[in-house]
């Protein structure tokens, strides 16, 4: 009834995953599984848990405290602090799938996989390893916060397996750079509309400060009066995005000249320098891009043309690291192949305007 697999972790060591599954006229009606560092650990466990189950109506009350995948995602929406637009996007997806009627014991790598095979029918590759590594979190706590016999095990042996067959792939980086005649188009649209509507967006100030700042569009939302160091130069960034790591990783950004200059332009109003919803800047840039013509560029495009930006201007990594807020140097590497050709914004019509340069 039940069996035990040795399995290579990516670390080198050796993890025994003990599976019990119980069949009825050729249909598995339950299936429980746990990873152990050892193999006494892992037997030991399937003995005791072999005849726990081999009690009257003990089968079925395992069943019934075993939820589905989908009440699992729920439950991790809820109870997350913070969650991102895009992984609630994806895993409220997930919740519609049959894959989320399922038990959460009775998921195993075979489900995933072929879960991942649906969506390659749908979508592109990198976009279908987004959704397993959103649905990976899940898998990841559900077992130590509340006791869900969902396997981690399982979902690393499904991304391997859909890996191999092409089924997932990582994104692919983007190179998209705004060029200065469509940052002007966008500017002189954005000064038009503050101009008609003293309510707008100020987005001429948003946009520039994310340019030469390099932050994200949520993390300028979040910046306070308070966090801004003026004569260091500097600012706290709070709940900056890293893998694995995003509420309560706060911080300290170096800001260039530029980008000092913007928030010292910007009046004191409110708690937060600019007190403004991400969503509605994101929507705006978005909006205005479709109305002008500008095709392809995105709000984040402008942290990538801030980070080239510093390259060009002669920087290395550790310096404009302390800019970007990057912890792994390697995922710079891709910019610093920039040919090093000085500032061209230097003396750029809309930083002397709203800069104070």
């Amino acid at each position: 009834m039940g069996t035990i697999t040795e399995r290579r972790r990516k670390d080198g060591s050796t993890a025994y995953l003990a599976q019990i599954s119980l069949t009825r006229e050729g249909k598995i009606v339950f299936r429980e599984a746990q990873t152990f560092d050892r193999r006494p650990a892992a037997a030991a466990w399937l003995k005791k848990r072999e005849k726990e189950l081999a009690k009257p109506g003990a089968v079925l009350a395992a069943r019934k405290r075993d939820p589905t995948l989908g009440e699992v995602i729920q439950r991790y929406i809820d109870d997350s602090a913070h969650i991102g637009k895009t992984k609630g996007q994806v895993l409220r997806a997930i919740k519609t799938h049959d894959i989320a009627e399922t038990r959460c014991a009775d998921i195993g790598s075979a489900d995933l996989v072929e879960y991942a095979g649906w969506l390659m029918e749908r979508m592109q590759p990198q976009t279908v390893g987004n959704y397993l590594a959103h649905l990976g979190a899940v898998f990841a706590i559900a077992r130590p916060a509340w006791q869900v016999a969902l396997d981690p095990q399982s979902m690393s042996d499904a991304k391997r397996v859909a890996k191999r067959l092409g089924l997932i792939s990582k994104s692919k980086g983007r190179d998209r750079r705004p060029t200065l005649d469509e940052l002007d188009i966008l500017l002189t649209h954005f000064a038009s509309s503050r101009a008609s509507r003293v309510d707008a967006i100020p987005m001429v100030e948003v946009v520039l400060f994310a340019l030469f700042s390099t932050r994200r569009q949520a993390e300028i939302t979040r910046i306070k009066w308070k966090d801004y160091d003026r004569e260091g130069a500097r600012t706290l960034v709070r709940d900056m995005k890293h893998p694995g790591e995003k509420v309560g990783n706060d911080v300290w950004c170096d800001l260039p000249d530029p980008a000092q200059r913007i928030i010292e332009s910007r009046p004191r109003t409110a708690d937060e320098v600019f007190p403004h919803n991400a969503e509605s800047i994101s929507a705006s840039f978005t909006d205005a891009c479709a109305i002008l013509g500008i095709e392809d560029l995105h709000f984040h495009d402008l942290r990538h043309e801030g980070i080239s930006r510093l390259f060009e201007m002669g920087w290395n990594i550790p310096h404009v690291a302390a800019v970007s807020g990057h912890r792994d140097w390697k995922s710079l590497k891709r910019y610093t192949h920039l040919r090093q050709s000085g500032d061209k914004y230097l003396g750029w019509k809309w930083l002397e305007r709203f800069s104070g340069a």
